[in-house]
């Protein structure tokens, strides 16, 4: 009975086994091969690969290399400090190539068609590809920004009404409130003879403190834990997803897994102080609702599941799932608006003629906003994996590729923008027609960023009120050192010198 047993075993441990083994071959060498024959076929070729780390460590030295010093001067013309690889690559391939992430490969697109036609038709055949999703695994889970599929149909349905137009209107004076205290904050900091101030950490803490009290409903205090949490959690998931590549690295002791757990830990337990917060007020009160922000809708639908005939997913995995969205909101939220804002005082404080004429006429503030975008957009490049064999204009884009849209290059191609590509200029925004294919900020199609309309929405007031109560000057201290870590961000902040405009 006994040797039996002992077979048995043995029979399931090799069937495993062979099973793992296959999907590893599959995964990390037949499927690569099947997809670059298939992209060479069609003439799209690219830097030859290495060994499991495909070209990762070609565009880490390259990036390394354009970042290592400082700009000098406070010129616009960052494509080649960023994407030195793509400008590389583009060069020797031609418009479209394939480069190799580790395991993966992704073919660059910089066609405006193409990438229209992909973003807007293609929105349920391609998406978040296994490495993005182990990448952000602990930094913001399965929520919406990493969701596929049926999932992400789901879960956009859940949070889309927190960001309607009539919600936004009952955050309007949220945001009011809050950025007057920063106003202050900023007046006081000036009046106690404070020469120049590091706008960047002002924006990041207004920001943080509005998506706290418009979605979470939770304190200042417990907000900023979260944020500060989550931005290292950022930049250790952005330097621990580099050894992706390696079969089972996700699971090795090494200091960044063991640094990376224990935070996402920490935020999680936060997280739930907040969750179980607004589930005891909601029980105590007997009330029918959690609330109408976007906690409140994500607590509604878990309470709807639990209680429906058809409750499929176990209440803990709900409950991680709401915590995922929580993480990705609380970052988006705060993140790429604070960026978007400090970006762009850094262009107001250097161009003060634009200064002057969104004073005299605020509505200009829009063509401001767009063309800090187009410089500086949050997210440089915009990946999507293909879950099916599919057509694209005239290539066959097979099961597996990645699909590479370099952001930050397509805003800044002199062929689409013209000569002065590089310099400030918001009139080129006056005209309301581009195409989406040219200016994609927040994406474009059915999987564009849910909270766009909020995060304009904030910077704008944010902007008209700070640009009323001050003049703003760059510092002599500032130093031009765009770099990313995820988003675009300024290397060393934004120093800024203030002046009080009289009432």
């Amino acid at each position: 009975m006994a040797s039996v047993l002992l077979l048995a075993l043995l029979v399931m441990f090799l069937t495993s086994f062979i099973k793992a083994a296959c999907e590893i071959i599959s995964c990390y060498f037949l499927t690569p091969r099947r997809i670059k024959k298939t992209m060479e076929n069609q003439g799209v070729f690219g830097p030859k690969p290495r060994f499991l780390t495909g070209n990762i460590l070609d565009m880490a030295t390259l990036v390394s290399k354009h970042t290592s010093r400082d700009m000098d001067s406070i010129s616009h013309d960052i494509v080649g400090r960023l994407l030195p690889h793509f400008l590389t690559w583009s060069q020797d391939y031609g418009k479209r190539f394939i480069y190799w992430n580790g395991i993966e490969p992704r073919m660059c697109l910089t066609e405006t068609d193409l990438i229209k036609e992909l973003l807007s038709k293609y929105s349920t055949k391609a998406g978040k590809s296994w490495l993005q999703q182990q990448g952000s695994k602990h930094f913001i889970g399965r929520g919406l920004l990493m969701a596929n599929g049926d999932d992400w149909h789901h879960q956009r349905h859940i949070v889309a009404p927190a960001f309607t137009g009539d919600k936004l209107k009952g955050y309007a004076g949220y945001m009011v409130d809050c950025t007057r205290q920063m106003l202050q904050s900023l007046h006081d900091a000036v009046e106690l003879g404070q020469t120049e101030l590091e706008i960047g950490e002002y924006m990041s803490r207004l920001t943080a403190h509005i998506i706290s009290r418009t979605e979470f409903d939770c304190s200042y205090d417990k907000g900023q834990q979260i944020f500060h949490l989550l931005t290292v959690l950022q930049r250790l998931c952005a330097q621990s997803s580099r050894h992706l590549c390696f079969p089972g690295s996700r699971f090795f002791p090494t200091k960044y897994n063991r640094e990376i757990k224990s935070l996402k830990t920490e935020v999680e337990r936060l997280l739930m102080e907040i969750i179980q917060s607004r589930k005891d007020c909601a029980e105590i009160g007997r009330g029918s609702s959690y609330g109408n922000d976007l906690l409140g809708m994500l607590l509604n639908e878990m309470r709807r599941k639990k209680s429906g005939n058809g409750f499929v997913i176990s209440l803990r995995n709900m409950m991680q799932l709401i915590m995922d969205e929580c993480k990705t909101f609380f970052f988006a939220g705060h993140e790429t608006t604070a960026l978007l804002l400090t970006w762009t005082v850094m262009l107001l404080a250097t161009n003060p003629k634009w200064q002057e004429k969104v004073r005299e006429e605020v509505n200009q503030l829009n063509m401001v906003i767009n063309e800090s975008l187009r410089l500086y957009p949050p997210a440089s490049v915009l990946p999507r994996m293909a879950f099916e064999d599919f057509k694209l204009g005239d290539l066959h884009i097979p099961k597996g590729l990645s699909i590479w849209i370099p952001v930050l290059a397509i805003h800044h191609s002199e062929e689409l923008w013209g000569k002065d590509v590089n310099e400030f200029n918001p009139n080129r925004f006056a005209s309301k027609s581009f195409s989406p294919g040219r200016f994609i900020p927040f994406a474009a199609g059915p999987r564009n960023c849910v909270g766009q309309s909020f995060a304009m929405m904030e910077a704008k007031i944010i902007l008209a009120m700070l640009i009323t109560r001050f003049k703003f000057a760059i510092s002599e201290n500032y130093r031009h050192a765009p770099v990313i870590v995820l988003t675009v961000k300024p290397k060393y902040g934004v120093q800024i010198r203030l002046t009080p405009l009289s009432s």
